[in-house]
């Protein structure tokens, strides 16, 4: 099933509706848009009607007041035929609906909080929680990349943060991983063009950040990542598959695991 966030219903309002003002009523020939309205408010996650108790009131009297409306229309009753509500209803959804996230981390995503910055930390547990739910909705290649991101992004923290304590200590280990697994000089910066996944989980091990059973998870995760890569899936006849998936969300908790202090 498609996953409705909070501004795809917004825009949705705002199209279907288009023609319509706070000061007009709604009969029984507006109700295939309420109907798809409900439809689509009733699909977005509760994780992502970011509300206060006054508002969340007032959003759900809102739906269950077209919900009512539709009952009656449906029913083919006389009376249903005159029956007709404001339409406010509808412009509070929308309004309510404008204060709320499109994405969101999941109460089960791990916090990292050893990553002092909150906006990295926040950004890498969305990557987290975003890999999470594509698993669950079997989109393979958004799992398998946001979970790789996300490795990318720790590995590279876990880097500038040890090389802060103990200066000079990534180009050792560099130096040390010459040529393999290294096969060239990615350069001082962590951040240039020299790095990637490889580098960064090679030095990582080298540096007893991480265990060794999860370098090799992210070892696995890297080449899968690399499926992204125009080209490559077709010449490998490879693609992200739930082995991909899975496997780059355990590689990226086994990281999240071995920073942790």
């Amino acid at each position: 099933m498609p996953r409705v966030v909070p501004s795809d219903v917004v825009t949705y309002i705002e199209e279907a509706f288009r023609h319509h003002n706070p000061a007009q009523v709604l009969q029984q020939g507006i109700s295939a848009p309420l109907a798809s309205l409900l439809a689509m408010v009733d699909r977005v996650p509760d994780e992502l009607l970011a509300l206060s108790g006054r508002d969340f009131a007032q959003f759900l009297a809102s739906a269950e007041t077209i919900r009512d409306a539709l009952t009656q229309w449906r029913s083919g009753s006389d009376h249903a035929r005159n029956w007709q509500i404001p339409y406010a209803p509808v412009v509070t959804i929308r309004d309510l609906l404008r204060q709320c996230p499109d994405d969101t981390t999941s109460p089960q995503t791990a916090a990292l909080a050893f990553v002092s910055d909150v906006a990295l930390r926040e950004s890498i547990r969305l990557d987290i929680s975003g890999a999470h739910r594509d698993l669950t909705q079997a989109e393979w290649k958004g799992a398998t990349v946001l979970a790789g991101s996300a490795i990318e992004a720790l590995l590279l923290w876990a880097l500038q943060e040890f090389e802060k304590k103990k200066s000079g200590s990534v180009a050792a280990a560099v130096a040390a991983l010459r040529p393999k697994p290294l096969g060239h000089d990615p350069g001082a910066d962590l951040e240039g063009q020299g790095w990637h996944l490889h580098e960064y989980v090679e030095v990582a091990a080298h540096l007893k950040l991480i265990e060794d059973d999860t370098a090799k998870l992210v070892r696995l995760a890297k080449d899968f990542r690399n499926l992204i890569h125009p080209g490559r899936a077709a010449r490998l006849g490879q693609k992200c598959d739930r082995s991909t998936a899975l496997t780059a969300l355990a590689a990226v908790e086994a990281v999240a695991r071995d920073l942790t202090p």
